[in-house]
């Protein structure tokens, strides 16, 4: 009996067989890695012309979906999957552009809370809308609904696979 594709990949999976990737679904990884890179880099050039850049946006996102609009920068580091290194270097750019401040920690004399400020409210607040309208332009528009569902079973299908991964849907 001939399967498709899928198929047998359902069947390795349910048996622990390994098999070899095909021509055709390595070909499917590679335009997901390209097509999400450039969703980046157009969405990012977009951002950019707001004054903050897709770091900046992700460092803010997190922050204003925070409790008190704060987080240690330990958590911080975490929610936003970057290395403790690369944020205390990026949050000294933006602590100099007064879009967030960091404060120690009355908890943890070794630690930082990071803080949203009014400024960094603000022009996290002004970016929002132009980017809500450019994901929903080069993202949202190019689907049907029928594709929605097919990428959130896509979704749930990686996320159950590794259950470190956030689910959002």
């Amino acid at each position: 009996m001939l399967m498709e594709g899928g198929d047998s990949a359902k069947v390795a999976a349910q048996t622990g067989v390994r098999r070899r990737m095909t021509s055709r679904e390595l070909a499917i990884w590679r335009s997901l890695i390209d097509t999400t890179a450039e969703l980046r880099r157009i969405l990012g050039a977009e951002l950019q012309e707001s004054s903050l850049s897709p770091a900046d946006y992700q460092v803010l996102l997190a922050l204003s979906e925070a409790d008190g609009r704060r987080l240690r920068s330990s958590e911080l580091a975490k929610t936003i999957d970057w290395e403790r290194s690369r944020l205390s270097h990026h949050l000294g750019r933006m602590e100099r552009r007064r879009l967030i401040r960091r404060d120690d920690c009355p908890t943890d004399s070794r630690g930082a809370e990071v803080s949203l400020t009014a400024d960094g409210a603000r022009v996290f607040r002004r970016a929002t809308a132009p980017h809500m309208r450019a994901i929903k332009k080069h993202f949202a528009d190019a689907l049907t609904p029928e594709q929605f569902e097919a990428l959130a079973d896509v979704l749930r299908a990686l996320q159950n696979h590794h259950p470190h991964l956030v689910a959002r849907t």
